[in-house]
């Protein structure tokens, strides 16, 4: 792995308080921020900024396609607006507006969808967010960043508020492991290569850069030579990243934590369609609803594992050198 992760791997932040610190340093630094919520700041932590700057937040209550609006007005006056609510209900009870009046009117809104994936675990499908990446990705103009641990949200949340337009920025609501130190370094729209590898490219964001780290440490031990790429940006995506690895390693393997239905796999896909098809391998929630339980637990249950993963990797290069693994051998954990 390169210099830029932490080996091995850090223990456990939270990323919503890592949000709401990079939140109160952001506010420092740019007195145009205004940060709205939807009631939930407490559960996302940015009442941190409410405590620091208490006249530029905004609490409109229980009420996503207000929120929305709101935030549109903030941006038309000429202020950076950061709208908070939970993810699922920027994908749901308030895709009117993301769609009508911050993509299609051009609004410089920034969406911060917090307990994303399957990380409000215990809320149940109702409240899980699976769907997230494929809707927005099919919106137009708005870019879609993932973070996959503490030290990403602090360095890309001031790339976000710099964005020229609407941003959907990502998060989990759980302790995730500490992927990146310092050194990290990552810029929207640009994919980071982790780890260098001809036999297949695992291309991961979120949570799942942190098991995709360690599937590539045990098939090291099995004797292959995985590529690993960060992909934090969905939108716009790094095509010539992704095209270079798929004509390089001849196989590209994705995992995120959000349905394999349009989410970064079908990003990858529609891509290299487009520019260099190899045999692909999707890893995230079969097209399926979850269930209430532990976070981790779901993620191993819903084939999100490390050894998901690493079987993936592994039918993908057997369909390159055209033999054929059968699916449904991993073990979960």
């Amino acid at each position: 792995m390169t210099n830029i992760v932490r080996n091995p791997l850090g223990p456990p932040v939270l990323m919503r308080k890592a949000y709401g610190e990079a939140l109160v340093e952001l506010g420092r630094a740019r007195a145009d921020v205004v940060v709205l919520s939807a009631d939930v700041q407490i559960s996302d932590f940015s009442f941190m900024f409410e405590a620091a700057y208490p006249q530029r937040f905004f609490n409109v209550g229980i009420a996503e396609p207000a929120l929305v609006d709101a935030a549109v007005g903030f941006a038309n006056a000429g202020k950076v607006p950061i709208a908070n609510t939970f993810a699922f209900l920027f994908a749901t009870r308030a895709l009117e507006m993301v769609r009508t009046h911050l993509c299609y009117g051009g609004a410089n809104v920034k969406l911060v969808g917090a307990y994303a994936g399957l990380s409000d675990s215990f809320d149940g499908p109702t409240h899980q967010t699976i769907s997230d990446l494929a809707i927005f990705r099919s919106l137009p103009h708005i870019a879609i960043v993932v973070p996959s641990d503490a030290t990403a949200v602090k360095k890309l949340l001031p790339q976000v508020a710099a964005w020229p337009g609407p941003v959907y920025f990502r998060l989990c609501r759980n302790e995730v492991p500490e992927v990146f130190n310092d050194s990290y370094a990552p810029e929207i729209g640009k994919g980071v290569v982790l780890a260098e590898g001809s036999d297949a490219t695992l291309i991961a964001c979120g949570v799942m850069v942190a098991r995709a780290i360690e599937a590539a440490r045990i098939l090291t031990e099995r004797g292959v030579h995985l590529r690993v790429v960060e992909m934090h940006t969905i939108k716009p995506l790094d095509a010539a990243l992704v095209t270079r690895c798929a004509l390089e390693t001849g196989a590209v393997v994705t995992a995120e934590e959000h349905s394999v239905v349009g989410g970064l796999g079908g990003a990858v896909a529609e891509c290299l369609a487009r520019t260099a098809p190899v045999p692909m391998e999707f890893v995230g929630v079969a097209d399926t609803f979850a269930e209430s339980g532990p976070y981790f637990d779901l993620l191993d249950k819903y084939g999100m594992s490390v050894n998901h993963i690493v079987a993936a990797v592994e039918r993908a290069i057997a369909r390159k050198h055209g033999k054929n693994l059968p699916h449904g051998s991993e073990v979960n954990g």
